[in-house]
């Protein structure tokens, strides 16, 4: 029997979760320390993992199968593609970091001493403990091939976030504590609320995917791979109307966790509540889940369907894009800013995972650990800037380059990052995105590349109005620059845009391979693209129409 790898690294994190909660309220620096190390031996697992993944292998890799809940065909199934390895590396690279820069958010305020050395609570030690108990159940859902495995993580990993949004909020309110403690509730609950719905809905799927299979093959099983065989052999054939019902109830839970527009108004509240490094771990981390199961789940046991609703999801994915970067330009909040910039990002995303090409694909895949990277960066660089200073709004700021230079040039550079420009990381990206959408959907390629010139709005005045012109007052005259530990928890993040920026290829080999399957999935190949002749013309050119089902050819 093989080393359970994949089991192994989200064990990693739940252990560290319960020793760091273990640790005596008096020793918050030592309960610390032991959650970083648990995250870096979770970041070497992950390492390992991506190590030993074979992108010319199978497409499931370093399996592990176990019978769980045999009477309701439920087993404790695990795999890693390309696309569940690279994000599980995105999820243990993004959790040291992440403890690093909230490093003292959770430690009691002053007057709160004497009451934590006396032991009667213990807030440092919970808030890293539900931080590696995120990032143990994100990991499991990466990898898991067992459609209820997935959703019992899925749903778990909601408790930890709510009490990290609504228990260790950011102090830096402009209303005061008692009104901030208010709104941190407020947007606890709505998270909660908001993923409980699509969940319940999900949940439904999943019983009539059980109940489905259960009626065609005698037995009923929630094993992606079992039923893709199935499916692939005409064992299974589930009804139209029956395949777009179970569709929807996946893809509801999935835009939710995105964000997807409609249901994103979650996020800028949960986001803007939080403290920083919540906010990347809501935004880099948990999200991608939603994005990446619309890859796994709705398109490997929904082809028909993902491809009936494509329309429609390429309109949402669009109104994302243009609506997140518009109100992010009139955004007066740092924090909510990144978060409307994130639900335009997430729109470009699944435009690419719908695109279904495999430029459109690639992009979106490489789109997740990009975003994950470039908003971390800036959002833990906005979060020391807040902590300095005492207040979110951008109007208490100016002039900070002239007093911080290096934190103005790393938020520089986290912001160029989002507004995805040529050189770093996110624009290798967006550009695939961008070219696999246009290759078959040539209008909503187009309508797309606003989201690019908005992008460049909202992060140069934000820039503009934080960092440049004269000093706003004395206090931010009194600002420090970055400290060793801040500096250290940015560096390579940025250091990372930039060499992924001009050297993608290890991703791309990993992904490639992945999005590939995918396609075989829904029996979709690239378009062929169509050149026009000396005769022709660039002017009278047209784009080559969108293939259907089989239709044209790789190049």
């Amino acid at each position: 029997m093989s080393f359970p790898l994949l089991t192994t690294t989200a064990v990693v994190p739940a252990l560290g979760a319960i020793a760091t909660a273990a640790v005596p309220a008096a020793r918050r620096t030592a309960a610390k320390w032991l959650a970083f190390l648990f995250s870096l031996a979770t970041l070497g697992l992950a390492a390992a993992v991506l190590i030993r993944f074979d992108p010319d292998g199978a497409r499931y890799q370093l399996t592990e199968s176990h019978a769980w809940i045999a009477d309701f065909g439920v087993r404790y199934e695990l795999g890693a593609d390309g696309i569940g390895a690279v994000m599980i590396a995105l999820t243990a690279l993004l959790i040291p970091f992440i403890i690093g820069a909230g490093w003292n958010d959770a430690d009691p305020a002053p007057g709160e001493e004497e009451e934590t050395e006396n032991k009667r609570w213990r807030p440092t030690q919970g808030f890293f403990a539900l931080i590696l108990a995120v990032e143990a159940m994100v990991i499991i859902s990466f990898a898991a091939t067992d459609v209820f495995v997935f959703y019992i993580f899925f749903e778990a990993m909601l408790i930890p976030m709510y009490f990290l949004i609504g228990g260790f909020g950011d102090r830096a309110h402009a209303a005061g504590e008692a009104e901030g403690a208010k709104q941190r509730s407020y947007a606890a609950v709505k998270f909660l609320l908001y993923n409980l719905v699509g969940g319940l809905i999900m949940l439904a799927a999943v019983i009539g995917l059980f109940a489905v299979t259960s009626d065609q093959l005698g037995e009923g099983t929630f094993s992606l791979q079992e039923i893709a065989r199935a499916r692939a052999s005409g064992e299974l054939d589930i009804a139209t109307s029956t395949e777009r019902l179970l569709f929807l109830g996946f893809f509801f839970a999935f835009a939710v966790k995105a964000p997807l527009w409609p249901l994103h108004t979650w996020l800028p509240n949960a986001m803007g509540e939080s403290t920083a490094p919540v906010a990347v771990l809501i935004t880099a981390v948990v999200d991608k889940v939603g994005t990446f199961a619309m890859l796994r789940f709705c398109l490997g046991l929904f082809p028909g369907a993902s491809d009936w609703a494509t329309p429609v999801v390429i309109a949402l994915a669009l109104v994302s894009i243009v609506y997140g970067a518009l109100l992010a330009v009139g955004q007066r909040d740092i924090k909510r800013l990144i978060a409307y910039a994130s639900i335009s990002h997430f729109g470009f995303i699944v435009l690419g995972v719908f695109a279904m090409t495999s430029q459109g694909q690639g992009g979106a895949t490489l789109y997740m650990v990009f975003h994950g990277i470039s908003t971390a960066a800036l959002m833990l660089v906005a979060g020391f800037l807040i902590s300095r200073r005492g207040s979110r709004l951008i109007a208490d700021y100016g002039g900070v380059q002239k007093v911080a230079p290096v934190l103005a040039g790393t938020f520089l550079v986290g912001g160029l990052a989002t507004l995805s420009l040529p050189g770093l990381a996110p624009f290798i990206s967006e550009f695939l995105v961008l070219v696999g959408t246009y290759s078959r959907y040539p209008a909503a390629g187009i309508v797309a590349t606003a989201g690019i010139v908005l992008a460049a709005l909202y992060v140069l005045l934000l820039y503009q109005r934080t960092m440049t012109g004269p000093v706003k007052d004395e206090q931010v005259r009194r600002l420090p620059d970055l400290r060793v530990r801040e500096l250290a928890v940015v560096a390579p993040l940025i250091a990372l845009l930039v060499f992924l920026g001009v050297f993608p290829k290890p991703l791309t080999e990993m992904v490639d391979p992945a999005v590939e399957h995918t396609l075989s999935d829904v029996q979709k190949k690239d378009p062929k693209p169509q050149h026009p002749t000396a005769e022709q013309g660039w002017f009278d050119y047209k784009p080559a129409a969108p293939a259907e089902h089989g239709g044209g050819e790789h190049e």
